[in-house]
């Protein structure tokens, strides 16, 4: 393992740890509902069974095809944030 992987795998234990990650997940599901991202990821789903036939389509057709949509729908400000957390908690813990 590189150094890199070994200091995201530092930083993934000490975030779990710290109960850190869940903060961050919450964090994001809220903003990103507050930004309308779940609804329109919603509307997206509902465009895709309407195209599809609800009989013809499965959750991993579902899956690839809301995926790259909803990654791109994170607006960058929510994204930058919650990068800049996770890229300033190493140095509040420095013991990693």
């Amino acid at each position: 393992m590189n150094k890199d992987a070994q200091m995201r795998a530092a930083i993934n234990q000490k975030l779990t740890e710290t109960g850190e990650r869940e903060h961050l997940k919450e964090l994001l599901k809220a903003k990103l509902i507050a930004c309308g991202w779940k609804d329109q990821l919603k509307a997206h789903c509902k465009e895709v069974i309407k195209e599809k036939r609800l009989e013809s389509v499965t959750i991993d057709d579902l899956v690839a095809e809301i995926t790259p949509k909803g990654r791109a729908l994170v607006p960058d400000r929510v994204r930058k944030e919650l990068l800049q957390r996770i890229r300033t908690f190493p140095a509040q813990h420095a013991s990693l």
